[in-house]
């Protein structure tokens, strides 16, 4: 199970109480108050780890805990603090806390809220609820004029409130496309991983990321976005789902179906999947993009690449078959360029005009 947003309780510990107590020992006289202080709560840590891809620990426990410090003791002795209750999230975590501006809404997103952690680094570490302070014992309340004092003081409540948290996919490029144009065929091309490929859409319900290897020990994390509908800026289909895992990729490749065989055409492809990213937010639409022909095997794939030559000639479209392998060499090379030397590399969106993109609002 892939579960990429969850709402969370997290409760640090209480603090120790402290003690009250009076020194009793043969030869001691007038021993005096002894009374020690009371150990720390626990704090309720999130730590990002590489190893970890994905919130489904916490779908099962929601709850997250620390322990309480222990009281104090005589002989001034202070109560054991308690150890921090660490929880291991996936690099890409924003925190979100639940206030009523903060909750997502209808479309899954969180409005204006701003985020107060956001785990990019593997092992980075944010405290969600600081544990209370241990009690004072009897020990801090003496002095001249009360030399048998038995007040001390209560541990201090830990932190605790509800929290979002919500991964966002990190990875070096995006596969975007629509449903069933191939990008899940193409990411076991490129890399090793081994998405789930079928004939109907939304095969592809979470983002699933593979690594590709280059010469010269260089490597990247390509990402396999779900599949991407007209009107996914108002939440159609998967939506906000989809949009924002590749918030975090600085390349955005677009996988059109150049032979139509799902009755579309690429260059409507093209201009839809960018004005939906556009209408979603106006800067991810400026982040270097390039697009991938696809299924190049198929009747009809040669006349729709020379249409959309013709309609965007500035434009680089590199023709695959990621069902036949070919052009997957040629590919990877271009990709390492793009990556590591951003040669070549679109910043500008085609031209969108009410007439060839019907539905433009």
């Amino acid at each position: 199970m892939f579960v990429d947003r969850i709402k969370v309780l997290a409760q640090a510990g209480n603090g120790g109480r402290g003690c009250v107590s009076f020194r009793r020992e043969k030869f001691v006289p007038k021993g005096g108050p002894d009374g020690g202080d009371g150990g720390r709560g626990g704090d309720v840590v999130l730590r990002a780890d590489v190893h970890v891809d994905n919130l489904s620990n916490l779908f099962y426990e929601p709850i997250i805990k620390a322990k309480n410090g222990q009281h104090g003791q005589g002989k001034k002795m202070h109560g054991r603090g308690a150890g921090a209750k660490v929880v291991k999230v996936p690099i890409g975590t924003v925190v979100y806390r639940d206030e009523a501006d903060n909750a997502p809404t209808t479309d899954g997103s969180h409005g204006t809220a701003k985020p107060i952690a956001d785990l990019i680094q593997d092992g980075e570490e944010f405290v969600l609820c600081q544990g209370g302070r241990g009690g004072k014992g009897n020990v801090h309340f003496k002095s001249s004029k009360n030399r048998a004092p038995i007040q001390y003081t209560d541990g201090e409540e830990g932190e605790q409130g509800h929290f979002w948290l919500e991964l966002r996919t990190m990875a070096d490029a995006a596969l975007v496309g629509y449903p069933n144009a191939g990008k899940s065929t193409l990411l076991g091309k490129l890399s090793a991983a081994h998405p789930k490929v079928a004939p109907y859409p939304f095969t592809t319900l979470h983002p699933i990321v593979g690594v590709v290897e280059f010469e010269g020990y260089r490597r990247a994390s390509i990402a396999d976005i779900p599949g991407l509908i007209e009107g996914a800026h108002r939440n159609v289909g998967l939506g906000h789902d989809f949009l924002r895992h590749i918030t975090r990729c600085r390349l955005l490749l677009f996988v059109l179906d150049v032979a139509g065989s799902e009755g579309r055409h690429p260059i409507e492809d093209l201009q839809n999947l960018r004005r939906e990213i556009d209408l979603y937010d106006a800067r991810l639409s400026q982040r270097p993009w390039h697009v991938i022909a696809n299924k190049m095997d198929l009747p009809g794939a040669q006349d729709n690449l020379a249409a959309l030559a013709q309609r965007f000639p500035g434009l680089e479209v590199l023709p695959v078959s990621a069902n036949q392998s070919q052009g997957i060499e040629e590919l990877k090379g271009r990709l390492k360029e793009w990556l590591f030397t951003g040669a070549d590399t679109n910043v500008a969106p085609p031209a969108l005009t009410t007439a060839e993109a019907p539905g433009y609002e």
